[in-house]
């Protein structure tokens, strides 16, 4: 298998991710209490779509390790890092700007929020990407709380590349193929002990706690649990599975689609182990998502899905690659269609209706269809053209110079 082709599988959990976190914004919307109770095993196991983050985290960390991976295990230089973070730039900058932007502007339009410094400072924060560091600026904007997670990832962008220069700064004699991998089970454990220490030493106080205090309020709440260091942990999942799945034999079996159907099983099986717990999912250290097991699950998945013989390419098919290409932009933008649509239409969502269930129905196949509309033209109009802009500097730049 050619190492550099499309790796199989991961169309499939970029797709699976992103309609995760579409689901669990739209069983927010209904009304748990008008739930059939022939249908309230499915909501509740739909409400844990926020799980999709975790997928999203170690999906980042497998594909944009891989060239580190590979560039390490053949003694080549390190990738270039103003590559690296130009294609960082180009591929997510544009798309969250302008979500941030259309937020920002809707907080103090719209939805009726003060246009005072401390909204000012929130979108400032997010806009520069360090809104990740404080539960005052931790969702940068009213009414699109995706947004919160993309600094956070931004931080593993920083943190990815700073690993492996350690690596490859080591003499090629010390750098074995198994001491490159311990080497980052080591930086996991690190990542571990801080979020610990910032768990144990940075609490919040319970003053205005809770979500029905708002936005800051539930990030008041979520924090320190939180945090840039543990989501860091989920990223170098994500790293470590890349570094295996390069050191595995290129060439295809049906064991590595039995591998990948029980890796699937296992991440799936943490949904209704979820259920009467709190909807954040706290696994061990209260890092959110079930961890390790839900991250570990996918892993697993991303490492055996490019080898097998057939799961690989049935999961990624033509609706996956196209859910998975737009799907930034449904991230983005499916809060901001959601918060509008309540706050415009007060019936949606089967609020105030004799038929709730529905009401809900119809009004969640309308926003989805609305959802893959912007994602579509968000990406087709400008994600798209900037990551084409963006690949042509970067051959301008190699480009040898003429006499």
């Amino acid at each position: 298998m050619d190492r550099t082709a499309r790796l199989g599988g991961a169309d499939f959990m970029r797709a699976v991710a992103c309609l995760m976190v579409l689901g669990h914004h739209l069983v927010l919307r209904m009304n748990f209490n008008h739930v059939p109770d022939d249908l309230a095993l499915t909501f509740y196991l739909v409400r844990y779509g926020n799980y999709g983050v975790s997928v999203f985290f170690v999906l980042s960390g497998f594909l944009l390790s891989r060239p580190f991976w590979l560039a390490l295990d053949g003694n080549q230089p390190s990738p270039s890092l103003k590559i690296y973070a130009m294609r960082r730039a180009a591929r997510i900058l544009p798309g969250f700007w302008f979500a941030l932007t259309v937020g920002f502007v809707l907080s103090f339009t719209i939805y009726g929020f003060p246009l005072d410094g401390e909204l000012a400072g929130r979108y400032i924060a997010g806009f520069f990407l360090m809104s990740q560091w404080h539960w005052r600026t931790f969702f940068p904007v009213q009414g699109d709380g995706p947004l919160w997670s993309i600094p956070f990832e931004t931080t593993c962008y920083v943190l990815l590349p700073i690993g492996f220069l350690l690596l490859f700064h080591l003499k090629r004699g010390s750098r074995s193929a198994l001491f490159s991998r311990l080497f980052w089970v080591g930086l996991i454990a690190a990542s571990l002990v801080g979020h610990w220490l910032v768990v144990t030493y940075l609490p919040t106080d319970s003053v205005g706690r809770g979500w029905e205090y708002g936005f800051q309020g539930g990030a008041k709440q979520w924090m320190p649990r939180y945090n840039p260091i543990g989501f860091f942990a989920i990223f170098a999942i994500g790293i470590l599975a890349a570094g295996i799945q390069t050191m595995i034999p290129a060439r295809r079996s049906v064991i590595y689609d039995l591998v990948g159907v029980l890796a699937i099983v296992m991440s799936a099986s943490q949904l209704p182990l979820s259920l009467g717990g709190e909807g954040e999912g706290y696994g061990w250290l209260d890092i959110p998502y079930r961890f390790p097991l839900f991250p570990l699950g996918v892993a697993v998945a991303l490492c055996a899905l490019p080898q097998s013989a057939l799961l690989g390419r049935l999961l990624d098919n033509r609706l996956s690659r196209y859910i998975a290409t737009v799907s930034f932009g449904v991230y983005i933008w499916q809060d901001i269609v959601l918060t509008l649509m309540q706050q415009l239409f007060p019936w949606t969502f089967g609020v105030g209706s004799d038929n709730v269930l529905g009401g809900w129905i119809a009004s969640s196949l309308l926003a989805i269809a609305i959802i893959f509309v912007i994602g579509t033209l968000s990406y087709v109009l400008l994600e798209r053209p900037v990551m084409r802009w963006a690949r042509a500097r970067e051959h301008l730049a190699k480009r040898p110079a003429t006499a």
